[in-house]
């Protein structure tokens, strides 16, 4: 059975985030994630708080990237959480939004090598070793946490592009694919499966596969529309050339998104975005609509479906409508 996560992003005071979780793991959902960036608060502070209103939910940074942080500092971060939440932490790991790491002048080299040592550091310095460690980006002379890891913590890779779908099938516990659309999906699955096949892994049996998509749901689907867009500006802006041209959208246009947001030109960013754009990189509609989205990519075989950012124009009602009109299309217990 597919599981449902929800993603959110820590710009409201640290109350609501944490009331939504709170929300969230009462209403269903199994999975929590909460992005990583400098220009929000701070992802470990919003989980820590989140980890002692809730239960029994899973929850992890979703994501979080090695150009900001050394991988074994997300080490540190994840296993001292899992000291507060034994077996619920997760931890999701990306090469990081171009368009974020531009504003502080962060290059993002190399990134197949960079995920791939990041990966090794932190399942190695997490379950305890010391490590050392000498790789084409990080090199490491004897790190070793000073506590005990109650239980591995499971590494979930976010990937869109071809290569680093494969490596995250090949090296990751999970793959969050970044994309909405079917036909995305479905391309991503052919990559992850090359790289799990590498690696002697069985899709879904030894590898979670999880759709992390952008998605917004309201009784009217102009305002659906309206709260979705600031979200698939920054998804085209960082788009990789593949994907932006699998669905007939220009790199010129994505660039002139990016440009925009750098810039903080907001009324340029918004008229820049269509609506085949909205199309493309989001679940988007009223609840009827979303259903129909939902339902073709389950059919798809994927283990969990994250509702991300911005979960509608108002999160409270829109996290209800999910528990209430959506998840009875899906769920039989």
């Amino acid at each position: 059975m597919t599981e449902f996560g929800i993603e959110f992003v820590p710009r409201d005071l640290y109350w609501k985030t944490t009331y939504y979780a709170i929300q969230a793991e009462k209403t269903g959902f199994t999975y929590l994630w909460i992005t990583d960036h400098f220009n929000n608060r701070n992802v470990y502070v919003a989980l820590s708080i989140v980890s002692a209103y809730t239960d029994k939910i899973k929850f992890g940074p979703g994501v979080t990237n090695p150009y900001f942080f050394h991988p074994v500092v997300t080490a540190q971060a994840v296993a001292s959480l899992n000291e507060i939440a034994p077996g619920r932490v997760i931890c999701g790991l990306g090469a990081g939004d171009k368009t974020t790491l531009k504003m502080v002048n962060i290059r993002q080299k190399n990134p197949l090598s960079t995920i791939r040592e990041a990966v090794q550091i932190i399942r190695e310095v997490t379950s305890g070793k010391n490590m050392e460690f000498d790789g084409e980006v990080f090199n490491i002379s004897g790190a070793k946490l000073n506590f005990r890891m109650a239980s591995p913590i499971p590494i979930f890779i976010g990937a869109q592009g071809p290569k680093m779908l494969m490596l995250a099938g090949e090296v990751g516990d999970g793959v969050l694919i970044n994309a909405a659309s079917p036909k995305d999906v479905e391309n991503a699955l052919l990559f992850i499966r090359k790289g799990s096949e590498k690696a002697g892994k069985r899709m879904k049996e030894d590898l979670d596969i999880g759709v992390y998509t952008s998605f917004s749901v309201a009784q009217e689907k102009e305002k659906a529309m309206k709260a979705v867009t600031p979200v698939v500006a920054y998804i085209v802006a960082g788009c990789p050339e593949i994907v932006l041209e699998r669905h007939g959208i220009s790199v010129e246009s994505s660039n002139k998104i990016g440009e925009a947001i750098v810039h903080g030109k907001w009324k340029d960013v918004f008229s820049h975005v269509t609506p085949e754009m909205v199309e493309a990189f989001s679940i988007c509609g009223t609840p009827a609509v979303c259903i129909e989205k939902i339902d073709k990519l389950l059919k798809l075989g994927i283990t969990q479906l994250v509702v991300g950012s911005p979960i509608g124009p108002n999160v409270r009602k829109s996290i209800n409508t999910i528990a209430v009109e959506i998840f009875p299309h899906f769920r039989t217990d």
